[in-house]
Parts: structure tokens; C-alpha cells; sequence
């Protein structure tokens, strides 16, 4: 509880009315004094009343990025059966909303923007509710019991400006340029041993002691999977935030997408749950 300008003036005046009754016996400024402290431990009980029995909701939305503003759902519910509440604000993020009325039994909707800087879980805190009811002499607090944990996916990095064209096309273009059998020529390397025999160089393998294999692009149809480790980026973060952009814009248009992330391989999918895995993924990524 705190007080404001006009309580602390009122708890003043009442002190220096509660002395001048001591020390003159006046009877006029006892019963003035005592109406003055039955009219502060009233508003005292309202108030209490009014923040009680309150129980907050959040409502997040399914995608929710690092540094990009989100809309967040509030509902404050008012479980006392006979008593309204009033001039309820609730701070919570960072954030307050004011609901000037709650009726007994029933529920308010509010909303607010807020933005969350790291990728990662998160976990929301009690928030916490004060009201300066009934006459605005004393703001009384008190912590609403909510529980809301949720995942904020890396910020996405346009891949453009981090391939030789400069273009945003060359980054998901590039996302292409994994393993395949029916795509262009992409490079001649060394063979590793888990290569298809099909793709072994023959004739340029004569020439050198070890044998080189043709590695191909992936089709516009054949699944991608990308690998973490080897995304463009200065930084892992930097890394992570391509491959949020290219997951999404990939399956964007149809493409089915897998991920490779440490030693863990998610197979190709295109649908919203399979994105929404592989992000999750992403967002946790060298942080458990």
C-alpha cells in the first residue's frame, strides 16, 4: 500500500486535529477526529475488498518473435459474487492496463503490445494489480496468480545480403543447395563414404588418389534440410535467425523442409505443426 498526495495530506490533517483534541479536550475535534479515522479505516476495508478474489488470463499468440512487437490478450476476471471492483490496473510486461469497472461474477477483455528481446522459453510473472479505490488516499497492491509459459522464436534474417547476389531470392535459392541426386552440378568434392556411387566422378576421379563425387542441388520439389551449423551468419543467433526466415519462407511456398540442428535430424514436413516444431527448436537451441 502507498500513499498518494491526498491521502498523505488527510493522514496529516488528522494527526494534527487528533493532537489539538489531546491537548485542548475539545469534544468536537474527538468526534471530528473520530469520524475522520472511521472514514480512512472504511475506505481502508473497500479497499482490500476491491483488489481481491481477481484472476488474471493471458492469451499469446502461437508465433511470437524475438524483438517484434506482439498483441497480448488480457482478461481479469472478478470471482467475488456480490461486489464489483473498480479502477483496476494491472501491470504486467512492462505494461498497464486499466479496467474501470469489473462486475461481480464476470470477466473484461483488454489487450496491449509488447515485444520480448532473447529467443527462448519464457515465463510470465504474477502481475501485479493495484487500484487507488475508494477515494484515491491510499494505492493498494496485491499479485494475481497466472501461469503462462511460452516460446519466442529467433528474430527472422532476411538471407539477403549474405549471398554473393545480394538478393532475397539467392537466400532461399541457396537453402537449395543441399545434397541431392536430380539437381544441377553444384561442386566436385572429396568423397566421404556415404555418398551414392552414381554421384562418384569417374573420369576426373582417375586423375586424383582419392575418389570425387558430383554433389547436386535439390530440386524445386525434392524436401530441404537445412543445417544449423553451416547457415550464413557471423554468430550463432545470426545463424539461427536465417534459418527461422528460410523455414518459414520455404514452406511458404510448398517446399517441404527438414532441419538439422546439433546431432538431431527433423525429417521434411510442410505442414503449420511441423514449422512450429522445427522454430521451437530453433528458439532452444544451445540454451538447454
Amino acid at each position: 500500500m502507498s500513499l498518494t498526495k491526498g491521502g498523505g495530506f488527510y493522514v496529516a490533517a488528522t494527526l494534527l486535529l487528533g493532537i489539538a483534541a489531546v491537548n485542548t479536550g475539545n469534544n468536537l475535534l474527538f468526534l471530528t477526529v473520530s469520524a475522520m479515522l472511521a472514514f480512512m479505516a472504511m475506505s481502508g476495508l473497500l479497499g482490500w475488498l476491491n483488489i481481491r478474489y481477481l484472476a488474471v488470463s493471458l492469451r499469446l499468440p502461437d508465433e511470437i518473435y524475438a524483438g517484434r512487437e506482439t498483441l497480448v490478450g488480457l482478461s481479469v476476471q472478478n470471482r467475488k459474487r456480490w461486489l464489483p471492483s473498480f479502477l483496476i490496473n494491472t501491470q504486467l510486461c512492462g505494461v498497464t492496463s486499466v479496467f474501470t469497472m469489473l462486475d461481480a461474477g464476470k470477466s473484461e477483455e483488454g489487450s496491449f503490445i509488447t515485444s520480448f528481446d532473447t529467443r527462448g522459453r519464457h515465463h510470465v510473472d504474477r502481475p501485479l494489480i493495484s487500484s487507488p479505490f475508494p477515494v484515491n488516499f491510499f494505492v493498494r497492491f496485491t499479485r494475481a496468480p497466472i501461469s503462462a509459459d511460452f516460446t519466442v522464436f529467433p528474430a527472422p534474417r532476411s538471407a539477403s545480403g549474405l549471398f554473393a547476389s545480394g538478393t532475397e531470392e539467392s537466400g532461399i535459392a541457396a537453402a537449395s543447395r543441399q545434397p541431392g541426386y536430380e539437381g544441377d552440378l553444384a561442386k566436385i568434392s572429396d568423397y566421404r563414404g556415404g555418398e551414392s556411387l552414381k554421384l562418384i566422378h569417374w573420369r576426373l576421379s582417375a586423375k586424383h588418389e582419392v575418389f570425387k563425387v558430383k554433389e547436386l542441388t535439390a530440386t524445386a520439389e525434392e524436401p530441404v534440410i537445412l543445417e544449423v551449423d553451416l547457415l550464413p551468419g557471423r554468430d550463432l543467433e545470426e545463424r539461427l535467425g536465417v534459418g527461422t526466415y528460410l523455414i518459414n519462407a520455404l514452406i511458404k511456398r510448398g517446399r517441404a523442409v527438414g532441419l538439422k540442428i546439433g546431432e538431431d535430424i527433423i525429417q521434411p514436413g510442410a505442414s503449420r505443426a511441423h514449422r512450429l516444431k522445427m522454430l521451437g527448436e530453433l528458439a532452444t537451441y544451445g540454451q538447454n
